[in-house]
């Protein structure tokens, strides 16, 4: 979270964040990172469809970062529950963010997760 929170603080993409650091991170630190920018257009507006009325880039820039994080975490990393990237992410926002974020967080993630981890898929 805090390295994609520096990336946008700088203007930098996160790949240039990860260059810049003097200690190589943990591979999958470093995999998540990159994971995000690679994906983030996709996943932006994955945000935008879900976020009725809060514009993108009205948003905390925390909040976008912690989105952004657990959005790409929902539709890659079927490894973890939902459940789990929701309440890491919305116990982030508390901790970090505004008052509101917690709850602005979890309602977004519950949205998408249920678009990107339907409880009954359909057999392809």
């Amino acid at each position: 979270m805090s390295l994609l929170y520096e990336s946008e603080s700088r203007g930098v993409t996160p790949s240039e964040v990860l260059g810049l650091l003097p200690v190589k991170p943990d591979p999958y630190v470093i995999d998540l990172v990159m994971g995000v920018g690679t994906g983030q257009p996709e996943i932006d507006e994955r945000i935008r469809a879900r976020s009725i009325d809060w514009p993108l880039e009205r948003m905390p820039a925390l909040d976008r970062a912690l989105l952004r994080l657990a959005v790409y975490e929902l539709g890659e990393q079927f490894d973890i529950p939902a459940a789990v990237v929701i309440s890491e992410a919305v116990e982030l926002a508390g901790i970090y963010s505004t008052d509101s974020s917690s709850r602005f967080v979890n309602g977004l993630l519950a949205a998408i997760g249920k678009e990107l981890r339907p409880a009954n898929p359909t057999p392809s």
